[in-house]
């Protein structure tokens, strides 16, 4: 193979082969190294165990831009099912509808505690915490300390090993959907007459999405296959060491280690990276100043395991998965398959779950020998009353390291610090996807994110504002799928900007 490209990609997540796929597609050549020895897809993979197939994470295809909409269609065309959307959360022995609703909630959760949950949540709006900063004062805001501390504080400590109130605020209006409990009790009491103004109707939560039929990794070794039919290179078992600048010929030189131990380099004119961006720092050359990579040293990122689970079928539940918020167990959440997609477990007598685990890489759980991983599953699966232990036949541990860019108080400040040097000294650098621009993304915004750096490399210069994706503070999963176009993304001007 020919080791120079107009672009050298680490990471064949969404991301990546995004990248790789949009730059092929114009007659650009590509190359793709993937430190994974057998999958593409990165978190978005799907692992086989048996026959059985398991989603890293869960992966529901719902994009808000078109050009992410039309793409999943153009790789996988038929192959993409339309899906029901339910999911739950499981608290003190009872099951709620999640994102919550207002009335089952309060019902289930009986007539006194009810009673304080909304003077809290009362009390909360007419005193709220002005400019919230932590995850705990936003969530407070919107729905008052008690439902906080019944339906937030267990859950997202479990996710993130921290205090909420180390957690910004920044992850929390992307990722909640409120629960319109004033709406509800004013629109009981005062019904509203309907309304013909769109911008007065609230977007309503996405009940269905879409899925490939195999699992989200069959989106991307299919398009994997796409690249390198279109001539590019996707290398599996490549473990980047190095990144190194040359500013007199304008191009990079990157070397990796293949599973063998023989170091490969690779030149190309750009750089693209979704590898986690405290990797990166580490290893540009010529290096950066001593503050920026000790910002880079300063990221954080949580790791998680999930315990995939080969169960006779009882019927147990239907959802696509449901929020463990007892502390009373370790599991943070559990997902069910064959609510995915049928077609993931190969006999319709079983099923498969995968419990997941969140934990930090190198920790007590993380270093869990896996017959001790399958038995506490087991045990928690029955805890939880979702199945019964006897009904378990067998079982596997998925191992995912840096699957969540940790937002803590200084994470913005240290990626700031770091996008400046990056701006200054390396001007065909592009970052892209979740761990490499260390954002809180779904794979539909990873992919934006890498649709637009192909863009601007393609035109020669910054069309797209990369970073203004996943930027507009609004629940992800509602509004309409394609309702935004890359227009959406493009830079202001600096005039326009009073710059």
């Amino acid at each position: 193979m020919n080791r120079s490209a107009k672009a050298v990609i680490v990471g064949a997540g969404p991301a990546g082969l995004t990248a790789a796929y949009e730059l092929s597609k114009a007659g650009q050549s590509v190359i793709v190294l993937e430190s994974n020895p057998e999958y593409v897809g990165g978190i978005s993979r799907t692992v086989q165990y048996h026959g059985y197939r398991f989603d890293i994470g869960g992966h529901r295809f719902f994009s808000k831009s078109s050009e992410v909409e039309n793409l999943w269609t153009e790789i996988l065309g038929p192959d993409m099912l339309q899906r029901p959307r339910s999911s739950k959360i499981y608290y003190g022995g009872q099951f709620y509808s999640y994102p919550l609703k207002p009335f089952e909630a309060l019902s289930k959760l009986g007539l006194i505690q009810s009673a304080l949950c909304v003077l809290s949540f009362l009390f909360a709006r007419l005193h709220p915490t002005p400019n919230p900063k932590s995850f705990e004062d936003w969530v407070v805001n919107q729905f008052g300390r008690r439902l906080f501390r019944i339906f937030f504080k267990t859950y997202t400590e479990k996710v993130w090993g921290m205090s909420c109130r180390e957690i910004s605020a920044d992850w929390a209006a992307q990722r909640i959907k409120g629960l319109s409990l004033g709406s509800a009790i004013k629109n009981a009491l005062f019904p509203q007459k309907p309304t013909n103004d769109r911008a007065q109707v609230v977007k309503t939560l996405i009940d269905t999405f879409r899925y490939p039929r195999l699992g989200p990794g069959m989106m991307w070794e299919m398009c994997a296959a796409k690249v390198r039919s279109l001539g590019g290179h996707v290398l599996l078992g490549r473990n980047v060491d190095s990144c190194s600048w040359n500013a007199s010929t304008a191009s990079w030189t990157v070397t990796a280690t293949t599973p063998q131990g023989v170091s490969e380099t690779f030149t190309a004119e750009h750089l693209i990276s979704s590898m986690p961006v405290r990797q990166l720092v580490a290893q540009l050359e010529p290096s950066l100043p001593p503050e920026v990579r000790q910002s880079g040293e300063s990221l954080r990122y949580r790791d998680f395991l999930t315990v995939g689970l080969i169960l006779r079928e009882r019927n147990r539940f239907a959802d696509n998965w449901i929020y463990i918020h007892d502390p009373n167990v370790k599991m943070g959440r559990v997902q069910n398959y064959k609510s995915w997609s049928p077609e993931m477990v190969p006999d319709p007598h079983f099923c498969c779950y995968g419990l997941e685990y969140f934990c930090f890489e190198g920790d007590g759980l993380w270093a869990t020998p896996d017959s001790q991983l399958i038995a506490l599953a087991k045990k928690e699966l029955q805890q939880v009353q979702l199945a019964d232990a006897a009904d378990v036949l067998d079982g596997c541990v998925i191992r995912q390291p840096k699957a969540y860019p940790v937002y803590d108080d200084d994470y913005k400040r240290h990626v700031q610090v770091i996008r400046d040097a990056i701006h200054s000294r390396f001007p065909t650098l592009h970052l892209v996807g979740r761990n490499g621009m260390h954002k809180y993304n779904n794979q539909d915004h990873a992919m934006m994110t890498a649709m637009l750096a192909a863009r601007n490399i393609l035109a020669g210069t910054q069309i797209y504002d990369v970073w203004a994706v996943n930027e507009d503070g609004e629940y992800h999963e509602s509004g309409q799928a394609g309702e935004k176009t890359a227009s959406d993304w493009k830079p202001v001007p600096a005039t326009a900007a009073g710059s």
